[in-house]
């Protein structure tokens, strides 16, 4: 057939070609003719035998090549039929390729023709067409498919999609073929260069210049100008979808979808796309993300991002439709769904693209409320509604925001709600590609797609997980059908007869298998992806479905909701995740019970009758009592027809009804129960307490049935039929309620215990007693918001608040809990007799009855109900207790004691909020149970077995503990803590018991209640009700102790019976009666508690507990052995100690200062002394302890305590208590109390002065008694560690010592002027008895007591010290003493120098001297200056000779020297202006000072004039000489001149007393110690002198060291050279007043005074021989030793003829000798 249309075309050819086209027709014979020698015996030889002939398709070639219509029709033709029968030769495809790109310009039927051979001629030829030959023939199908011909266009499009896609296919057999065929050349990619082969190179190269086309861009390899966006998007997509496996092995590919598609689709759908661009971007990347997301994570994310962000924000309508409908794919491959949460949501860092999606479904789900009929209930949805409702209404009625505006959900322009009917699209948007302009959407069109991938993803969800968590046995039993319960909540046909049956009992319902504990699984890590996509994103599927719950659906999507709200909640509790398990649930029973139907139950009035009588009858009907809802004998429902009209009726009147779909709900809730039960823990309360609310809500309404509302107000007949087939089923799904709760409960039977305990608590949460009608009651509105795997531990209780009209509505839900209380006792009886009360249940059980008939705000029907069931289960217990042993008998004693206690524990509460009249009730009953107990102990407390311990607990029921302290470092034992009873007339009766037990079954009680016993005579002492009881109970302790005194013959308390964490250990040990110990244990816990009972508030209480517990401790002492009297110290002494300390430091407040602060210090000193004489009594057993030192860090510890309240009183008696133990140790002459503990002792005795809380020392608080024990205690210590008592220590009982000194507040009617008080004489004492042969001893006495000496001269007001009793003198003349002691005795140790203690000593002394009459405080013996003056010489004397001979620094030397220096002048100046109180004997102090002075004087000079001395010094010493010589008064011009001016400098120079000042006609008298002037006067003419070589002026030891090491030449000069000048002044001061005076005088004699004064100078001018260096020479004269006369020259010659004027004969002669000098040193 092809060989006849070969030649036939080719006969055609050359006839049509011989006139113009010789080439064409010679090609075309040339041709025939070989077709002619062929011998074809088939058409595949044929066509063999023309591949081998390459010129054979020359005329072909050259006819398409001229452009002809007829050549190049028939050309194409014959080359088609060549290609199709691969008779083309090889060698010649480049050609052929090109000549039919040239006859792409043809007509209609060669283009068409060449379309049909390019598939044909890539799949017979597919190894030879390929890289430019592929271009080509791609080219060839692009340039056809850029005709404007429709034809054209589209087959060239499809084939041009058929030729890409055998490209690929190439690839796929290239891939298949295992040969060794080398690759072709190399692709750069992201991570590298790939090696491609031929094939893989060739589609590498296509889809990308696709791709660059598609983009607008140009190609690499194909010749191509352009393509349309569309039909490069179509191409994409056949590629991605024919060839998807192609790109996970080809990196290549991979690449180019990461690089261009990817980022071009992002790109553009972020653009403005058109509907078919959009279309076909939103195909590929669907594609893309279904199968192939895991090559490329992170474009897949954008892509999720950018598909997210469309659905959320943008405005077209189709633009979200496609992105849902995208979404509604992916989430209907629940596999897909796990990978992208585990490639995004669950990897570190990555985008949350699931959780991001879930968040978009809330926000999409809630922009138009009223478009879904959002409301405050779920409503059937309505077509055409004429109403109009803003969003902003809906969404508050959807809140439950009521009372603003009344009506149902509206809108003007759409739909209203969610239906089948116009909420979906046959052909969804993503399918129309054959469309440009977006089609009609309907505006719920994506809720529709959103409440579908909800579904989907419940769905998905519930089939992969469900699977895993049944047994092997419940999969082998998967085949047979299910209960209803666990399916689809919607109705169904053949339901109703099913479920009227009752089983006889629930099928086995074991624990599911939790997944999440399958690690072994294949599946594990998926399972693990599911909880972490629920745990994270729950609460955003929770809102969705919640808004959609309240939407309007229709019943298809309504039960597909409530079907995946089912799911959700049942897949979240088989992976035990209780928070979204919990929610679910909880939203669930929201949409059973809405709050506004239970609210509005609640508030409305008595409950209604029935409507009818068809209603009414019999006792089957449904809710006829509160069992109804639980009752399978009123399973059998009246006619649905018959009261079809009155259930209208009711919904009409009151909104207090359920309808279907609340039913729907509930039965959904109970189906979970039951699938869920053995799991759900605490979460039981959300089925059951929406159980009990439906229950209350049916029986408030009466039974009606309440019809599904609308959406909106209109007429749609359809919505109409709808509300009517719910209502009509409503007695069928009441049915179904009712055997799912019946099954609820009977599934109890087979629960595990904790299980069965987990919904009996809940069944328990059920009894919730009536708040007050002020607060708001109602369920949460909004699920929890956190999310997590750990279960809430607020449990789901609802507590509803009830108006005045319904105060019965709680009482009834009480009924209906106490009523399923006893059914679940009931079926489950066996478990409660085969297991122990906490694992059965029973505890529970018994506690909530107590509980039910204990409550005050039950009514007396309530409680009657609970006790009775109470009583009829106790009376049950201990009826079969009789022919049980012992041991059985014991527990169950035992189990009623517990319920005996159990019962009066409400009646404990501290919280009880009860009126008068109840709290009446309660104690009448109390006090029988009191009497009761008394009774019973009567009759059989010899043969209690077992619960004596309960009966103190009811005894002690009477107390209620009101804590005084809640320190934290108070053990257990040591607490205080006191007691008030309920009721005063409740003491007697429970004291009755006690009394009975101590006096009558002592030896009966086990010994681990001995402990019981003890607390509870505790009690009875601490309550402030009876004082004579608790009196009588201490007397109590001393019997008791005698009995386990009798009972241990000896008291072996141990160390190890005193834990540090507390009693626990006496505790355990009491408990044992055959331990070794116990009964020194149960001692020691009596002694225990009776020391908490010494602390108590009332004063003769606290007394008599401490004189009992001083006489217990006293009476035993000496039978108790060094360790009992070491653990009795710590857990009995101290526990005391700790107890006072507390409670002074509470009644230290300012706020707690009255009596009773008081009187807790006279208790403390009472336990102090108490505890001294303990320690001196026994204090040979203490220190025979290996633990005493530890006790008495114990007891010095607290003795430091106590001294930090700062209270005189205790502080007295705490010193006291350490002296007088000290004074026993040192009295037993042993070892006694180690070092260690003495410097214990020590350290707190240097701790501080004791002194007064408000650090006032004021008369209203005399500290001397508290200080003298102080002082003594340190007398007592000192004595024991004397010989470690180094010069550190003495320093510091220095420092101490005179902080009391300056603390102690003087006593009544005393004075420390003339003698030392008691505490200043025990001081004293002190300073005494210090040894001084411990170096640095004495530097540090002398150093101190320098301050007692200063003490008294310090203050600046001794006036007012004098009154206030408080001068220090006589307390400072006595130290001057101790101190002159301590020096003279310690002069020749060197570091009372090198530390300037001897300086400060000297300071010290010189202070009085100075004062003189300025102290002034006189005394009526010898005052304090001159006791400072006498010690000062002697001390100098004795400190001199070796502060010369000794190697000291020149500043110690220098500050020593000034000090004698001030010394000197205090000696001879006195200030006599000061005002004194009394007479001054100033002749006689003058006479003292005089003899001071000249002994002073042979101490120091020449001495002072030694070379280490400060030049300064000696002219302090000379200025200090002349000026106490001036004997009158100078006038005011030449006190200048004398003191150097105000600024006291240096007194002015000689020159200017040259001057003739002015005359006076006043002359001042002399000064009162005229003779010390004179005196001073003497000695600077005697400093002046000469030094004499030989002579016995410096007799004294100090003046015969100093000559022996300098010359006493060179000292004379020193001395002389600073005195000279003082001396010069002092004569011409006289001089030139007698020159300016006398004149004025005329022949006047001079005063007496001045003439003996001026006589006596000018004798001693002329009679002295001046040392020649001490004065400088003058100028031009020459003299040795009378260089003074030459100085005073010109007042001499003015001073002659002064006198020759006035007179005076003996004068003149006087100035005439002195003149007579002067002219012998001129020469005259």
């Amino acid at each position: 057939m092809t060989a006849q249309l070969l030649a036939s075309e080719l006969a055609n050819l050359i006839q049509e070609s011989k006139r113009k086209h010789n080439d064409l027709r010679q090609a075309a014979e040339k041709s025939l003719d070989e077709l002619r020698s062929l011998k074809p015996t088939s058409e595949a030889q044929t066509a063999e035998d023309l591949a081998q002939h390459p010129s054979f398709v020359n005329p072909f070639i050259i006819a398409c090549g001229t452009k002809n219509v007829k050549f190049t029709g028939i050309a194409i033709v014959c080359l088609q039929r060549l290609i199709v029968s691969r008779a083309l030769p090889r060698s010649r495809l480049s050609q052929v390729l090109e000549a039919l790109q040239q006859a792409t310009s043809a007509g209609l039927d060669v283009q068409l023709k060449i379309l049909q051979a390019l598939p044909a001629l890539l799949s017979n030829y597919s190894a030879d067409v390929k890289g430019e030959l592929l271009v080509t023939a791609l080219n060839v199908c692009f340039i056809l498919q850029s005709s404007k011909n429709a034809i054209v266009n589209n087959t060239s499009a499809a084939t041009l999609q058929q030729l890409v896609v055998s490209v690929f296919d190439k690839v796929v057999s290239e891939d298949k073929s295992n040969a060794d065929v080398p690759a072709v050349g190399e692709v750069l990619v992201q991570d590298g260069a790939v090696p491609l082969r031929a094939a893989a190179m060739d589609a590498y190269r296509v889809f990308n210049d696709i791709c660059l086309l598609t983009e607008g861009q140009r190609p690499e390899y194909l010749r191509v100008s352009g393509l349309a966006q569309t039909f490069g998007l179509e191409l994409i997509e056949s590629v991605l979808t024919n060839h998807a496996a192609i790109f996970p092995t080809h990196r290549e590919q991979v690449d180019i979808l990461r690089t261009r598609v990817m980022p071009f689709i992002i790109s553009a759908l972020r653009g403005r796309p058109s509907f078919a661009i959009s279309v076909r971007l939103v195909r590929i990347l669907y594609t893309l993300l279904r199968r192939h997301l895991s090559l490329l994570p992170s474009e897949g994310g954008d892509a999720f991002d950018i598909l997210t962000q469309l659905l959320d924000q943008d405005t077209t309508h189709w633009k979200r439709a496609l992105c849902m409908e995208v979404f509604r794919g992916i989430f209907a491959e629940h596999a897909l769904l796990r990978r992208i949460f585990i490639l995004y949501d669950a990897q570190h860092g990555q985008k949350r693209v699931l959780k991001n999606l879930m968040a978009t479904f809330v926000r999409v789900s809630t922009e138009k409320p009223s478009v879904i009929g959002l409301g405050h209930q779920s409503t059937i949805p309505v077509a055409n509604a004429n109403s109009g409702q803003s969003s902003d209404q809906v969404m508050l009625d959807a809140s439950g925001v009521t009372g603003i505006i009344a009506g149902s959900v509206t809108s003007d322009s759409h739909n209203t709600g969610i239906s089948a009917q116009w909420s979906t699209m046959r052909v969804p948007c993503i399918d129309q590609l054959d469309k440009t302009d977006a089609p009609l959407i309907p505006e719920s069109y994506v809720y529709s797609l959103t409440l579908a991938c909800i579904t989907s993803l419940s769905e998905g969800l519930a089939k992969f997980i469900l699977p895993m968590t049944v047994s092997n046995e419940g999969r082998r039993k998967r085949g047979s059908k299910q209960e209803a319960g666990r399916d689809s909540p919607a109705p169904q046909a053949d339901e109703t007869t099913e479920k009227l049956e009752r089983s006889p009992s629930f099928k086995r319902n074991p624990v599911p298998v939790n997944p999440l504990t399958l690690e072994s699984h294949p599946l594990y890590q998926d399972i693990k992806a599911c909880a972490a996509f629920i745990d994270e994103c729950w609460p955003a599927i929770l809102a969705t479905c919640s808004t959609f719950l309240y939407g309007a659906l229709d019943s298809e999507y309504y039960h597909g909701l409530v079907r995946a709200f089912q799911k959700f909640a049942h897949v979240a509790g088989l992976l035990q995740l209780a928070t979204p398990r919990d929610a679910f649930l909880t939203t669930l029973g929201k949409a059973a019970v809405p709050p506004n139907v239970l609210t509005a139950c609640m508030n409305a009035g008595p409950v209604r009758p029935p409507p009818s009588p068809a209603t009414t009858e019999g006792p089957s009907n449904i809710f006829s009592n509160a069992r109804g809802l639980l009752s399978v004998d009123s399973l059998v429902s009246p006619s649905i027809a018959a009261t079809e009209k009155h259930r209208q009726h009711s919904i009409d009147v009151s909104n207090a009804t359920l309808n279907t779909r609340n039913l729907l709900c509930l039965r959904a809730l109970l189906n979970l129960g039951i699938a869920l039960g053995p799991t759900l823990a605490s979460s039981w309360s959300i089925v059951l307490e929406t159980l009990q609310q439906a229950d209350l809500v049916m029986f408030a309404s009466g039974k009606a049935a309440g019809r599904t509302p609308l959406a909106t107000k209109g007429l749609d007949h359809q919505a109409e039929q709808e509300a009517s087939t719910l209502l009509a089923n409503f007695n069928t799904e009441i049915r179904a309620v009712e055997t799912a709760a019946s099954r609820l409960f009977e599934s109890t039977v087979d629960f595990p215990n904790l299980s069965f305990a987990d919904i009996v608590g809940a069944v328990c949460n059920l009894l919730v007693h009536a708040e007050p009608p002020s607060e708001a009651g109602s369920r949460p509105q909004s699920p929890p918001s956190t999310g997590g795997l750990k279960t809430p531990s607020v449990p789901h209780k609802r507590v509803v608040s009830v108006s005045s009209p319904s105060l019965a509505r709680p009482n009834q839900g009480n009924q209906f809990a106490l009523t399923k209380l006893g059914d679940l006792a009931s079926i489950n009886i066996e478990r409660l007799l085969a297991y122990p009360p906490d694992v059965s249940g029973w505890a529970k059980l018994v506690s909530e009855l107590v509980d039910a008939l204990s409550s005050v705000s039950n009514s007396a029907p309530v409680r009657t109900r609970a006790a009775e069931t109470l009583v009829r289960i106790l009376l049950e217990e201990a009826a079969a207790i009789a022919p049980q042993p012992e041991q059985i008998r014991g527990q169950i004693q035992r189990r009623l004691l517990e319920a005996f206690r159990d019962s009066l524990a409400p009646l404990r509460a501290l919280d009880r909020g009860a009126s008068i009249a109840t709290h009446a009730v309660d104690m009448d009953v109390h006090k029988v149970f009191l009497d009761g107990l008394k009774g019973l102990l009567e009759n059989c407390g010899e043969s209690l077995v077992s619960g004596w311990e309960l009966t103190f607990d009811i005894i002690d029921s009477i107390f209620i503990r009101r804590d005084l302290s809640t320190d934290a470092h108070a053990g257990p034992m040591g607490q205080r803590a006191t007691f008030y009873t309920r009721a005063v007339k409740l003491i007697r009766p429970s004291f009755a018991s006690l009394q009975l037990i101590c006096s009558d079954f002592l030896p009966s009680l086990p010994n681990a209640c001995f402990l019981n016993l003890v607390d509870t005579l505790y009690k009875f002492c601490t309550q402030d009700d009876e004082l004579n009881i608790a009196l009588t109970t201490v007397t109590f302790f001393w019997a008791v102790s005698d009995f386990l005194s009798a009972k241990s013959k000896s008291m072996s308390i141990m160390e190890d019976m005193i834990s540090k964490s507390g009693d626990e250990h006496l505790l355990r040990l009491a408990a044992e009666p055959f331990e070794k110990g116990s009964g020194a244990a149960l001692w020691m816990l009596l002694l225990l508690r009776l020391t908490s009972v010494a602390t108590d508030q009332r004063l003769e209480l606290r007394n008599s507990a401490i004189q009992t517990l001083m006489r217990i401790m006293s009476a035993y002492g000496e039978s108790l052995s060094p360790e009992a009297w070491s653990v009795c110290m710590r857990a009995v002494i101290f526990r005391l100690f700790s107890s006072v300390e507390r409670e002074l430091s509470d009644t230290d407040e300012p706020s707690a200062k009255d009596k009773s602060h008081d009187e807790w210090q006279d208790t403390a000193t009472v336990v102090i002394q108490g505890v001294s004489d303990l320690f001196c009594s026994f204090l040979n057993l203490l220190t025979a302890h290996k633990n005493f030192p530890d006790i008495w860090h114990s007891l010095i510890g607290t003795f430091r305590t106590l001294l930090g309240f700062r209270i005189l009183d205790i502080n007295a008696a705490t010193y006291s208590a350490l002296r007088d133990i000290l004074h026993r140790s040192a009295e037993q002459r042993t070892s006694g109390i180690g070092k260690e503990s003495l410097d214990l002792a020590w350290e707190m005795w240097s701790q501080g002065i004791p002194v007064s809380g408000d650090g006032k020392d004021d008369t209203s608080s005399d500290n001397q008694k508290c200080l003298v024990d102080w002082v003594e205690a340190l007398h007592e210590l000192y004595g024991l560690i004397q010989a470690d008592f180094r010069v550190e220590r003495v320093r510091r009982m220095l420092t101490l010592l005179l902080d009391a000194m300056q603390h102690a507040t003087p006593g009544a009617y005393a004075s420390d002027t003339e003698y030392v008080t008691r505490l200043q004489a025990k001081i004293l004492e002190a300073f005494r008895m210090v040894r001084t042969d411990v170096p640095g001893v004495p530097s540090a006495m002398i150093t101190q007591i320098a301050e007692f000496v200063s003490l008294a001269f310090n203050r600046e007001d001794g006036a007012q010290a004098a009154k206030e009793r408080r001068t220090y003198v006589a307390m400072s003349k006595e130290s001057m003493a101790i101190l002159e002691m301590l020096i003279v005795s310690n002069a020749s140790e060197k570091d009372i120098y090198e530390s300037g203690a001897f300086a400060t000593a000297l300071s010290a002394l010189a202070r009085p001297v100075i004062l003189k009459y300025q102290f002034r405080i006189v005394t009526k013996s010898v005052q304090p200056w001159r006791v400072a003056t006498q010690s000062a010489l002697v001390v100098l004397e004795a400190a001199l000779p070796h502060l010369r001979t000794m190697d000291l620094s020149l500043e110690k030397v220098h500050h020593v020297w000034e000090i004698i220096v001030s010394i000197a002048n205090g000696i001879i100046s006195a200030d006599l202006t000061v005002p004194s109180d009394a007479a001054v004997d100033v002749l006689g102090d003058q006479e003292f000072d005089m003899v001071a002075f000249r002994k002073l004087r042979q101490l120091i000079v020449p001495a002072l004039g030694d070379e280490r001395v400060l030049e300064q010094t000696r002219k302090t010493y000379a200025e200090g000489l002349f000026r106490t010589s001036i004997i009158h008064a100078p006038s005011p011009a030449e006190v200048a001149a004398i003191y150097g001016g105000q600024d006291g400098g240096d007194p002015l120079s000689l020159s200017s007393f040259y001057k003739k000042r002015n005359g006076r006609t006043i002359d001042p008298p002399p000064n009162s110690r005229a003779l010390m002037s004179e005196v001073c006067l003497d000695e600077l003419f005697s400093l002046a002198e000469a030094h004499k070589e030989v002579g016995g002026a410096a007799s004294d030891d100090a003046n015969r060291a100093v000559e022996s090491t300098t010359a006493a030449h060179a000292l004379h000069v020193r001395l002389g050279r600073t005195v000279a000048p003082y001396l010069i002044l002092r004569c011409a001061l006289t001089l030139r007043g007698y020159v300016a005076d006398q004149p004025l005088r005329g022949r006047m004699p001079q005063p007496l005074s001045q003439r003996r004064e001026l006589v006596r100078i000018l004798r001693c001018l002329v009679d002295l021989r001046s040392e020649p260096e001490a004065i400088p020479d003058a100028t031009n004269v020459e003299s040795e030793t009378r260089k003074h006369l030459l100085r005073l020259y010109p007042l001499l010659v003015s001073a002659v003829q002064v006198v020759g004027t006035a007179g005076d004969e003996k004068m003149l002669g006087l100035i005439r000798e002195a003149l007579d000098v002067v002219g012998g040193e001129f020469g005259l």
